[in-house]
């Protein structure tokens, strides 16, 4: 071999190691690592950003060598609960979302669309205006979330009618349901105007005060029906594919997505009962979903999970960063910003930039 041979064979097999590393890269697991990975970063920030207590107190208090009673109680009874809350919660609404829009071939049905999120936060601010349920008593909070998101769901199936395998349809009765639930939440509102500090938390979204009751009723719900959104991974699948092709696959494409939606609306009413309406997570987490792990839901749909948990605690980290900021430059010391603003705001702006990238390929 000559020299020359040697120096041009240098190039080509850094190419091609350079090609398998993006191959390794491309693989679920790799993914779903650096999901973890990230996963883990996000919960170090959730329970470094809050107020009372320092990073090192928090790290001393979580290798048991601190001895401030009150530091304890921050990071123990309210820092870590509202963390998993918050982590379990945005991983409902990422499976949610993705089930909605498999389901209605729809990339705009997420919950917040579709009369899912306004009925279970119709359902929740009933309950509260009529003293049934309260923020304090989740277990009520959960039953009147559920009974108010199938409602919305239910409706939302009525006005499609013939026409549920159609996605502009689906999508306009659904802005429309949407529109018409948030009126009512308003109207309840009117009537019970006593009970507007309590339920603001549900019509923006919000973490403060979660707890280990809120922990402890959240996450066998959400363990439950997201086994059972997995389960209908390969049913989802086919209905991405229309009806046509699923029914002559052999799939009952009505009791197919019937079940979608079941799983979905529980979903969705389960992480509403704990954090209120968070706006966008359960409408963009599916695209990024989809984009990092491709069209196979058995592998999509964890990865919807996970990306959802990392958006939604990275939202409320940043929430309790920039709460800190805001209360120490405007003289505060309890301003609180909810995280459902922010997931609101960042969310609508990407999807804008979306939007408009979209009509410039066009």
């Amino acid at each position: 071999m000559t020299p020359s041979d040697t120096l041009t064979g240098r190039p080509a097999r850094a190419r091609h190691r350079a090609r398998r590393a993006l191959r390794a890269l491309r693989a679920p697991g790799v993914r779903m690592g650096v999901l973890a990975l990230l996963l883990a970063v996000v919960a170090c920030a959730g329970l470094l950003a809050g107020r009372g207590v320092s990073p090192g107190g928090v790290r001393a208090v979580l290798l048991g060598t601190a001895d401030d009673p009150t530091a304890e109680h921050i990071v123990l009874q309210l820092r870590l609960p509202r963390l998993l809350v918050a982590l379990v919660a945005g991983a409902c609404l990422g499976v949610a979302g993705l089930v909605l829009q498999s389901a209605l071939r729809n990339p705009l049905a997420g919950p917040e669309v579709t009369g899912v999120t306004p009925g279970a936060v119709l359902g929740a601010v009933a309950a509260t205006g009529l003293g049934l349920a309260g923020w304090d008593s989740p277990a009520a909070v959960v039953v009147a979330a559920c009974l108010g998101g199938f409602a919305g769901a239910g409706l939302l199936w009525l006005l499609t009618g013939r026409d549920r395998g159609d996605p502009e349809r689906t999508a306009v009765y659904g802005v429309l349901v949407s529109a018409v639930l948030a009126g009512l939440t308003a109207v309840v509102l009117l009537v019970a105007p006593g009970e507007l500090g309590s339920v603001v938390q549900w019509l923006i979204g919000s973490t403060e005060g979660r707890v280990w009751q809120h922990w402890n009723l959240l996450w066998p719900w959400a363990l439950l029906w997201g086994a059972a959104a997995w389960l209908l991974a390969g049913p989802l699948t086919l209905l991405r594919c229309g009806d046509e092709q699923a029914s002559a696959a052999g799939l009952a494409t009505g009791r197919g997505r019937g079940a979608a939606l079941v799983c979905a609306v529980a979903l969705t009413a389960g992480a509403v009962s704990a954090v209120g309406a968070l706006g966008f997570v359960g409408l963009l987490v599916p695209h990024l979903a989809l984009a990092v792990f491709g069209a196979d839901l058995r592998v999509t749909l964890p990865g919807a999970a996970l990306l959802g948990a990392v958006v939604v605690a990275g939202a409320d980290a940043a929430a309790q960063l920039l709460s800190r900021l805001l209360s120490s430059a405007l003289d505060a010391d309890r301003l609180t910003l909810p995280v459902g603003a922010l997931t609101t705001c960042v969310g609508a702006g990407l999807l804008l930039a979306v939007a408009r990238r979209r009509a410039d390929e066009r």
